[in-house]
């Protein structure tokens, strides 16, 4: 009893810094830019930590760290990959977006940066493209909510619904309070409490173990293949297939909203070099870390004699062994952290979706403050469907996460890169790629293995179909327009970037 006040003590900190950040978020938000957007004056480190935290969620502190440890670093993978998509996404997609949205008669959500980069006077592409952030969002947020009832059941042996209410309840109150910026700020201090528990929990469970020469001996007593980026077996289709899918995660970056976003909230495009060193630097620590976390727990468990059934809490179970309740308290704060940052953005990012690229679509003109007050009710709308779908969750945190992830990158990634970077997207071309690729990454999630005999990453069909789409009909509708190539040409400039793209 004396070990779990310890760790509630934490917990309550944490919520109460959470909340106070939230209040203090408020007091400098004063309309509706600044709620959605943060007046677009997010400096470069909160950019980058800000990013970073909403993205990793809890994958980072369960998802992978459980896959490291029940099959070995041929899921380390999923974290290259992704390293290569951030930073690639960080060099080139950031400043361009950065400069763009803005020439784009200020464009404030993804949705809107289509429309207004395209000149879809239809408004269809708007419309399409923010019903697909709040579907899959509302996915997405659900299985952070999964993971929220996982964790209070592993670390105070409370119920899956009242762990699941408890993250959702906090989360929603300090985003609908503090809006953009309060996700962004409160992001900054999750993302370094993250770090900082998957560097402390593998180094000591390593010290436990007896060095790294005994960790490494464990691992290999528990099967050699565990340390072999392929698993252990000859480089063959199959093997192959599954490095491919898991590489491939990378893709999904140049199409996720949430973290997107960020880069659009930056002060300028000249932001983006030094919000990179940052934001790289801080994922590959969080990664390495977590990889640690599960490669270590496999020989930690084997020799002490301790047992785990679930691989998703390996770094949960460690730290509640090895470590001091109090700082144990801090740990889970920093699993609930990685939900909850990601939790925070996506809210944000589908109430701005909703308002903007919806109501306001179709509703009549409204004041700032009404959009605001639609801007948060949307957030609580949001929690209670995701809350509902997370009631009774049949697939792991790492499947739940993968096909939202998949649905955004497959949907949004090539719509963003060719955007950016080709001048003769047309927004028909868009369009149909866009719900080409969404179609597709639900159909192969369903479909696909049975048909195609293999269990290949969806976001790959969908990204390639979608490009294929996009590309097809933007050359069979293009038309010349000299106030889009203007455009293209101001935002180029404005990114930094010597010379346009070629047409």
């Amino acid at each position: 009893m004396p070990d779990q006040t310890f760790q509630i003590s934490a917990l309550v900190v944490y919520f109460a810094v959470m909340i106070g950040i939230g209040w203090y978020a408020y007091r400098q938000t004063s309309d509706h830019e600044g709620y959605m957007l943060a007046g677009r004056q997010l400096p470069p480190g909160t950019a980058a930590l800000s990013a970073g935290a909403s993205d990793m969620s809890g994958w980072l502190m369960m998802g992978l760290p459980g896959a490291i440890y029940a099959a070995g670093l041929v899921e380390a993978w999923i974290a290259i990959g992704l390293t290569a998509g951030a930073y690639l996404n960080w060099r080139y997609v950031a400043p361009r977006l950065r400069s763009y949205t803005e020439v784009a008669r200020n464009s404030i959500t993804i949705p809107s940066f289509f429309e207004n980069r395209l000149h879809d006077t239809s408004r269809s592409l708007r419309v399409a493209s923010g019903a697909i952030v709040l579907v899959f969002f509302t996915f997405y947020v659900s299985s952070m909510l999964v993971a929220g009832g996982e964790f209070f059941g592993l670390a105070f042996g409370g119920s899956y619904l009242t762990g699941m209410l408890i993250v959702a309840v906090v989360t929603v109150a300090y985003t609908v309070i503090g809006g953009f910026l309060g996700a962004s700020l409160t992001d900054v201090v999750q993302g370094v409490m993250m770090m900082l528990a998957l560097l402390v929990v593998p180094v000591v469970a390593i010290g436990a173990i007896g060095g790294p020469g005994e960790t490494l001996a464990g691992v290999r007593e528990i099967d050699p293949a565990r340390l072999s980026l392929l698993g252990g077996e000859a480089l063959s289709a199959t093997t192959l297939l599954g490095v491919v899918s898991a590489a491939a995660w990378g893709l999904g970056y140049f199409g996720q909203p949430h973290i997107i976003v960020r880069f659009m909230a930056m002060r300028d495009a000249a932001s983006a070099t030094a919000a990179r060193r940052i934001g790289i630097s801080w994922m590959a620590v969080s990664l390495l870390g977590a990889v640690a976390c599960g490669l270590v727990g496999i020989a930690f468990f084997h020799r002490t004699g301790n047992t785990l059934d679930n691989p998703e809490l390996v770094v949960l179970a460690m730290s509640q062994i090895l470590l001091h309740p109090l700082v144990v308290g801090f740990v889970f704060a920093a699993v609930l952290a990685a939900i909850m940052s990601t939790v925070s953005s996506q809210l944000i990012v589908s109430s701005s979706a909703f308002v903007e690229d919806l109501y306001k679509v179709f509703g009549r003109e409204t004041s700032p403050r009404t959009l605001m007050l639609l801007g948060r009710v949307c957030v609580v709308g949001v929690a209670v469907i995701a809350g509902l779908l997370a009631l009774d969750p049949s697939d792991t945190i790492l499947d739940l996460v993968g096909f939202a992830w998949a649905g955004f990158g497959a949907s949004f990634g090539p719509a963003i890169l060719l955007c950016l970077f080709w001048r003769r997207l047309t927004n028909w071309g868009a369009l149909t790629g866009m719900v080409a690729g969404a179609v597709t990454v639900f159909a192969w999630d369903s479909f696909g293995p049975e048909i195609a005999g293999t269990e290949l990453y969806e976001i790959i069909p969908g990204f390639a179909v979608n490009l294929l789409f996009a590309v097809v009909v933007s050359r069979l509708t293009w038309t010349a327009n000299e106030e889009i190539d203007r455009e293209f040409d101001a935002a180029v400039e404005g990114s930094g970037a010597r010379k346009a793209v070629a047409s």
